[in-house]
C-alpha cells in the first residue's frame, strides 16, 4: 500500500495531481476534479505536454486543496 500525498491516506490506487506532482488518492482526486481551476490545470497541462515539456510541475496546488 501506497500513501496519499496530500492527505496520508493509505491506498492500493494512486494518481499524479492535475495541479503539481503530488501523487493522491481518488478521494484528493475528486476533490481537485471540482475545484473550480481544474480545467485551467488540465488545459495547461496538455499544452505543454503538446509542446515537448513532459516535466510540467503543473499550474500549483490552491491553496483551498492543500
Amino acid at each position: 500500500m501506497e500513501a496519499c500525498n496530500r492527505c496520508g491516506k493509505k491506498v492500493n490506487v494512486l494518481a499524479m495531481s492535475m495541479f503539481n506532482t503530488q501523487m493522491i488518492c481518488i478521494d484528493c482526486e475528486k476533490k481537485e476534479i471540482i475545484h473550480p481551476d481544474y480545467e485551467k490545470a488540465a488545459a495547461t497541462e496538455l499544452s505543454q505536454l503538446q509542446d515537448g515539456n513532459y516535466n510540467f510541475e503543473g499550474i500549483g496546488l490552491p491553496s483551498d486543496l492543500g
